[in-house]
């Protein structure tokens, strides 16, 4: 009734973790090849994977398309090797493919995508179209392939109980993989046959951003609103976040003042709420900022793991420290939590 399609390169250890976590919840498993020389494929069998090679030819979309052409079962849940099955609801998710009003919607599953930076680890949660009918869907793009409807129609997606934890981004992995350096070669090869389209921009942008090269990141996020934009489409609104992240992290705080004009549109989220706070922190607009970071605590949730709560409290109380009022400060790392950089702070403070 489900069947999992995978594409894979030199997988074999993350095979291991993914694979055991889906078998009790899917009825076929389809992993195409691009040409591995590990023991992938070796791997794969052992899980009794329907196992197929697809000659590499620098396109995702071609190769996913590949994958879920082999599926016996129109319904297909699509994961990458490096995702593995935190949660999968199987009763919940088994009502919603067998049921025919869903045949033409997507299912969106929870992603937690683990971060690694200058500042450590943390959790960016977001949803992803990964649960659908090859009947009515394909793929398309060579790199960062979107889930389009075969009759070039919009169509309605659905949140699914499938949760998974994400390590492709880990600095570990992306060392291993050179992911970074291949997106950015390829996403430089789709501008000179697309270079109208502003969500190439953007991935450039988000690449040189994991990159930590954070001016280049700036330049392609800025040719990317020069777009005009649906600012309600969540790769905008992710657009602009990071846009900003990486204005703050090139040092270009007043530039990143800019980021005001967005208010009106995503006051109603924590994680703008909290850009714009550091934003507004970095210019010395104090005031500013704490009403921000407050703000952000009032939401249930966020994409970044902490906004809503120890993140911004730490950042209250790094203002407040600096601007003098230590009891302030003390009381706003207390309400951090286990969070590792208000205790450092907190031990400073009290002696």
């Amino acid at each position: 009734m489900l069947t999992l399609c995978m594409i894979v390169k030199n997988e074999e250890e993350n095979l291991k973790s993914c694979l055991p976590k889906v078998l009790t919840f899917i009825n076929e498993i389809i992993i195409v090849d691009t040409g591995s020389s590990d023991n992938t494929k070796m791997v794969a069998k052992g899980f009794r994977a329907k196992l197929y090679d697809f000659e590499w030819c620098n396109d995702f979309s071609k190769a996913r398309n590949f994958s879920i052409s082999k599926a016996s079962n129109d319904w297909v849940l699509v994961l990458d090797a490096d995702e593995f099955v935190l949660n999968f609801n199987k009763d919940i998710v088994y009502e919603f493919i067998s049921n025919p009003e869903n045949e033409n919607k997507v299912g969106r599953i929870q992603r937690i995508n683990i971060m690694e930076d200058s500042n450590g680890s943390k959790n960016y949660i977001e949803r992803v179209n990964r649960l659908f009918n090859k009947r009515y869907f394909c793929y398309d793009g060579i790199i960062h392939e979107q889930l389009v409807a075969l009759n070039g129609k919009e169509y309605e997606t659905e949140n699914v109980d499938i949760n998974v934890d994400h390590v492709g981004y880990t600095k570990d992995e992306l060392n291993r993989t050179h992911k970074l350096k291949r997106n950015i070669d390829m996403l430089k090869e789709a501008l000179k046959y697309n270079g109208k389209d502003p969500y190439i921009y953007y991935q450039l942008g988000k690449s040189y951003y994991m990159f930590q090269d954070y001016s280049k990141a700036s330049i392609y996020f800025e040719k990317a609103l020069e777009f005009q934009l649906d600012f309600r489409l969540e790769y905008v609104e992710n657009l602009v976040e990071t846009y900003g992240y990486s204005l703050i992290n090139s040092e270009r705080y007043s530039d990143a003042l800019i980021l005001e004009n967005c208010f009106e549109i995503y006051s109603n989220s924590a994680d703008f709420n909290f850009i714009m706070g550091l934003i507004y922190m970095n210019n010395a607009k104090f005031t500013k900022a704490v009403e921000c970071f407050l703000e952000c605590t009032k939401f249930n949730q966020s994409k970044v793991e902490g906004v809503t709560s120890f993140i911004a409290y730490y950042n209250i109380g790094v203002i407040y420290e600096v601007l003098g009022f230590k009891e302030k400060a003390i009381e706003y790392y207390y309400m951090c939590g286990d969070y590792e950089a208000a205790k450092k702070r907190l031990n400073m403070l009290i002696i």
